[in-house]
């Protein structure tokens, strides 16, 4: 993308990039409206969870052989409290490699994605509360089993109203557990379609204070 904001350039350069850039923002505009989501300045925590998200995506390509393989399928809890300036997130740390992730697990036999959302949020981290029934979205990435080989997954996520966390509870002591701002929740995970369900989720809540 041309620098239009270098020293030495014409009348004529300033006036091409002001229209470029008011023509850019007019697309934007119009896609934002289309899509339901809000024009707003970029922060410094977006700018920071889109780096990660290219970092990510340059190290899905070392796995191409991983990803061709069938997608096995997973199920989560985003959880959430109300806050002053909005909402908290909870993020966990995953046992094997210690990376930031929402609480999620394999599917269970006779229970619903969203019970079994809500079981792996009470066993990793002790919370309770309302699961939404309809999945908030989805998101992928890839599995190390237990063999050493990777697989892909597609995890379906569920928003967990927080009304109470335990003590005590079945993984306590293998993981951290944080609450923080869906901003500061999507600069620490790895997975782009993460981070932009903890966007999302952000400006739902803003919307909602309006």
């Amino acid at each position: 993308m041309p620098n239009w904001f270098g020293a030495a350039r014409s009348e004529e350069a300033k006036r091409n990039s002001h229209e470029e850039q008011n023509a850019y923002h007019g697309d934007l505009t119009e896609q934002c409206h289309r899509t339901g989501m809000r024009t707003s300045v970029i922060t410094p925590q977006q700018k920071m969870a889109g780096k990660k998200s290219r970092t990510f995506l340059g190290k899905l390509a070392e796995h191409y052989d991983a990803l061709s393989q069938p997608c096995y399928e997973q199920c989560a809890a985003l959880c959430y409290r109300p806050a002053s300036d909005g909402v908290q997130v909870l993020v966990v740390t995953s046992r094997e490699s210690g990376r930031w992730i929402i609480p999620k697990g394999w599917p269970i036999e006779g229970k619903k994605d969203y019970q079994v959302a809500a079981q792996e949020a009470l066993e990793e981290a002790g919370i309770r509360g309302k699961v939404k029934k309809k999945p908030f979205g989805y998101f992928t990435y890839l599995k190390k089993l237990d063999t050493g080989r990777q697989v892909p997954c597609i995890v379906q996520v569920h928003l967990l109203k927080v009304d109470g966390t335990e003590t005590d509870f079945r993984e306590n002591g293998q993981r951290r557990r944080e609450w923080v701002s869906c901003y500061e929740a999507a600069r620490r995970v790895q997975e782009p379609e993460l981070k932009g369900l903890l966007l999302m989720l952000a400006h739902k809540e803003d919307s909602r204070r309006k």
